[in-house]
């Protein structure tokens, strides 16, 4: 069982950094959006760190095919494979959960999983560039920043579709309104995505969207738009479209990486904000119906509890005689 998720680890790694490729805007230029980290991170998560064998192969597999030297090749798998277990590591210790249910999650995965750990795979890699002359002395800090963005992306974009996907199940008692809500979602996501790839700059719309599936589906609908709008933006950039004409390739992988970190936080944090607002108005509910119960159960009868005799209709009068009633 465990050679067969290292394998599907393995092979999943592979094809994804082969289509990861596919998106480099200039040909030799490191992607802006490095998929196989978020395969990797969610292997580790879901399974297990027993599958780093996995990712060390699909890392290797893929410097292999570009046909690097034997010590860029090795010293850029073991970065590849390094920041993702370093990534598990510090999301474990800080008691992350994959659900991402808590707003604590959502910026462990951001600062911890993302931000922090990529910095391994982006040094290692642009040092061995650079070392092994593949890479100028002046393209160094691109190269560098594109590269940890780049993968950082992969955790922030990808991670989250795959754990959103595992615990994915088909809902029932759904009405009939929400399936026609998601599916409109479904295909403003994708008008969106073509209006970000027209002449036009309209890069913005894709933000009211995020906090759309955010607020109405939480995680489910974030994770997904989030990848989506970021993949169009990623095309409109390698077309040089949009707000990406007419600008130098640094401008514009500038201008695409904050795009892509803006959209990957915006869905991320209000999508596990709202989740965690939900969460706590559902205890509060139960709460006020748990005490609901134990005040009828425990108070007393009112309409049959005992009159005093000075509040009935008859009595006796300070001489002791009885007063009529």
């Amino acid at each position: 069982m465990t050679a067969l998720q290292i394998g599907a680890v393995a092979a999943l790694y592979y094809a994804s950094g082969k289509l990861g490729m596919l998106q480099q805007p200039v040909r030799g230029q490191v992607t802006p959006l490095w998929p196989p980290t978020g395969i990797a991170l969610a292997g580790l998560l879901l399974i297990g760190p027993r599958v780093w064998p996995g990712i060390a192969l699909g890392a290797f597999l893929v410097e292999v095919s570009l046909d690097s030297s034997a010590p860029a090749v090795l010293a850029i798998t073991a970065g590849n494979t390094l920041a993702p277990l370093c990534s598990y590591a510090l999301l474990r210790r800080a008691g992350f959960r994959p659900r991402m249910n808590r707003l604590r999650d959502a910026l462990a995965l951001v600062f911890l999983g993302a931000f922090t750990s990529m910095l391994i795979s982006a040094t290692l890699g642009s040092i061995t560039l650079r070392l092994t002359h593949a890479l100028s002395a002046g393209g160094f800090w691109p190269t560098w920043w594109v590269w940890w963005t780049g993968d950082a992306m992969g955790v922030l974009l990808v991670a989250p579709v795959l754990l959103v996907l595992r615990s994915a199940h088909w809902p029932k008692d759904t009405p009939p309104s929400r399936w026609a809500e998601g599916s409109l979602l479904g295909a403003v996501t994708i008008g969106v995505g073509l209006l970000q790839t027209s002449p036009t700059p309209l890069l913005f719309l894709g933000f009211p969207l995020l906090t759309w599936a955010a607020f109405r589906f939480q995680r489910a609908g974030a994770a997904p738009c989030a990848l989506a709008v970021s993949i169009f933006a990623i095309l409109a950039t390698s077309r040089r479209t949009g707000p990406f004409a007419g600008h130098t390739l640094l401008t514009n992988m500038i201008s695409l990486q904050a795009f892509n970190g803006a959209a990957a936080l915006t869905a991320l944090l209000l999508a596990a904000a709202i989740t965690e607002r939900n969460r706590a108005q559902e205890k509060i509910e139960e709460a006020c119906g748990r005490l609901a119960e134990m005040v009828a159960r425990t108070a007393p009868d009112i309409g049959g509890s005992p009159v005093p005799p000075d509040a009935q209709g008859g009595g006796e009068d300070s001489g002791g005689q009885t007063r009529p009633s």
